[in-house]
């Protein structure tokens, strides 16, 4: 059961280490990880170490790293072998057609297929596994590749340093979950399964947004009682936004929601929280977005999960705050006092 990680960047690299440490639970394993460019490919190769993003963790000796995509595809060619998508949400089209492409061209099917990315595509406003499902039915694949998502509270240099963690995988196929189970759920990490894919993956998407909120209204000072309430009236928007979708309930009050939540609004490690941090310290999104280093999922999608909401006739006063501050020229202490003005609700 071979596994192949597309990313080198910071949430990839800490998956291949996971799946590396425990390689031994798993007979005839090997682990690879795939890293686009060629020269940080070649120094985490020699020097076992991700500088750019997780600079104090050593990679196993026993984790294959490659910028040679046709190798690191070769090593997973067989019905039990996994590939995991690490690349942020705008290249997982690219990547999706690649596989496909290569499938068709090497007469072979790469069958499973879980991806770690969070968000929505920023200008069709479309989830990971409907960009996914785009590609497959372009390439006449629908039917040959078993999909999901592998989603939950998680900072990526906790999973390296093999601290304890759990996550959600999100599918409809029953081997897919049970794979990955298999594969991640060793010791430091316990993986739980849900059908629920869109909850998952809107769950990994607004939380971010909601992140940003949490990180102005500290930055602001406005204490901890507005952070309580922004983080549970921005649960409220979550759920309610995902249960007109078809989404389930429970999703948000598990790992996927409330989990994810949590850990993105308050850990000091966040970079949508930082976004918000700097914003109410009246800094340029450019500036911060420059100064960060990373991506930061929130910014990316914060409006076109303002549109769904729209689209669904779901109202979200903190969404949309957010969307305000980011791009249309509000002020955050602004922003805040619409929110508190508003007129009293039900509920």
């Amino acid at each position: 059961m071979n596994v192949t990680i597309l990313g080198g960047g910071a949430w990839g690299t800490a998956i291949a280490i996971h799946l590396a440490k425990y390689q031994s639970q798993i007979p005839n394993s090997k682990i690879t990880l795939w890293v686009r460019d060629a020269i940080k490919a070649q120094e985490m190769f020699d020097t076992r170490i991700n500088a750019q993003y997780l600079p104090s963790i050593e990679l196993p000796p026993n984790l294959n790293i490659t910028s040679n995509w046709d190798f690191a595809l070769g090593q997973v060619m067989t019905s039990e072998d996994l590939v995991v998508i690490a690349t942020p949400l705008a290249a997982l089209g690219e990547i999706a057609e690649q596989l496909c492409r290569r499938n068709l061209e090497n007469n072979q099917v790469i069958q499973h297929w879980l991806w770690l990315c969070k968000g929505i595509e920023a200008n069709s406003g479309m989830l990971p596994h409907e960009i996914v499902e785009k590609a497959l039915q372009t390439q006449g694949m629908t039917s040959a590749i078993h999909y999901g998502v592998l989603s939950g509270p998680s900072f990526a240099k906790e999973v390296a340093q093999g601290l304890p963690c759990a996550l959600t995988v999100a599918s409809q196929f029953n081997d897919l979950n049970e794979m990955t189970q298999t594969l991640f759920h060793q010791k430091s990490m316990r993986i739980y399964v849900t059908d629920d894919i869109t909850g998952v993956e809107l769950g990994g998407a607004i939380k971010n947004v909601l992140a940003i909120a949490t990180g102005i209204a500290d930055g602001l000072e406005l204490g901890l009682n507005a952070r309580a309430a922004l983080i549970t009236r921005g649960m409220n928007e979550m759920s309610r936004i995902g249960i007109a979708m078809g989404a389930k309930l429970e999703t948000f009050l598990g790992l996927a929601g409330l989990g994810d939540l949590i850990l993105t609004a308050t850990g000091e490690l966040s970079r949508n929280r930082k976004v918000g941090i700097e914003l109410a310290k009246n800094h340029s999104l450019e500036e911060i977005l420059n100064q960060l280093g990373h991506v930061a999922e929130g910014v990316r999608c914060a409006q076109a999960i303002e549109r769904l909401a729209q689209r669904f006739h779901v109202e979200t006063p903190i969404i949309s705050a957010v969307c305000d501050i980011l791009f249309r020229d509000v002020k955050p202490l602004d922003a805040v006092h619409k929110m508190m003005s508003r007129e009293p609700k039900p509920k």
